[in-house]
């Protein structure tokens, strides 16, 4: 396992004061722990922070008029490679949790209703689960190309798969959508992956499969871990790093991940 430090600059230019939903801090689970965090604002403002329905957390507030800036720093341990389990078991909707059902279901950006026969065609005679979420992941890694910078907003997975490119987001929501037309729960995350290029924030998906949740990143040739969980959710729209009401703009964005040495100091 290895510590790494994350960070995402934020800044806006706001004019009348308006209100601005985030969701910017990761949670400590299973596969990460937060050592250290800041959030920092200027200026300052009151912050209400909530638990979304998928357990995400946000930050609810009323920006100043002006100039406004946020930064937020992160020091997680975090796994090294992903977990794989080549033939992990299919499993019947009938003996899946509950918590995993809703994403079974078509959303916004993840038609899966329309994909079914696209994606019988693809797994062909792979095993059911984890060999078929693998042969997704291939085929989207051949046949669409990862292009960073060529959507400026979130296209849905059919039209992803027309044009035959996308950023990050758009390949997770063809898998997303292929997986699920096929009856495997399939979820979008959003967090930072350390050694991508160009740095961004970075989006992926999850599968559920053999009693538990795996990665699949067809941006990613390698099953590289050193990732950072933001949050996850049915496609982009529940993901969405800010939510913006009102007229102003969002005039740039840094992000940074770096590989630390170890733990934190204390403090």
């Amino acid at each position: 396992m290895s510590w790494i430090k994350a960070s995402c600059t934020l800044n806006f230019e706001i004019q009348p004061s308006t209100p601005l939903i985030l969701m910017l801090r990761p949670r400590s689970s299973e596969r990460q722990w937060i050592g250290r965090e800041s959030y920092i604002m200027n200026p300052s403002v009151p912050v209400l922070e909530y638990t979304d329905l998928f357990g995400n957390l946000c930050q609810r507030l009323m920006t100043p008029s002006g100039d406004f800036s946020i930064n937020t720093t992160v020091e997680v341990l975090v796994n090294d490679y992903l977990d794989t389990s080549t033939g992990a078991d299919f499993v019947e909707i009938q003996h899946l949790p509950e918590s995993v059902l809703p994403y079974l279901l078509p959303s916004r950006y993840c038609e899966s209703d329309r994909m079914a026969n696209q994606a019988l065609e693809i797994v062909g005679g792979a095993r059911p689960g984890y060999d078929q979420v693998a042969r997704i992941e291939e085929w989207i890694m051949n046949q669409v190309r990862y292009v960073p910078g060529s959507s400026n907003v979130p296209i849905s997975a059919t039209e992803v798969s027309a044009r035959g490119e996308g950023v990050c987001r758009d390949l997770a929501h063809l898998g997303i959508a292929l997986c699920r037309s096929i009856s495997m729960p399939a979820r979008l995350v959003v967090g930072y992956l350390y050694g991508l290029e160009p740095m961004d924030m970075h989006a992926w998906y999850e599968v559920f499969v053999g009693g538990q949740w795996y990665t699949f990143d067809p941006t990613q040739r390698q099953a590289v871990g050193r990732r950072i969980t933001i949050a996850f959710g049915r496609d982009a729209a529940d993901v969405s790093v800010f939510h913006q009401f009102g007229t102003g703009i969002l005039s740039s964005m840094d992000v940074q991940v770096e590989l630390m040495s170890g733990p934190p100091e204390a403090v």
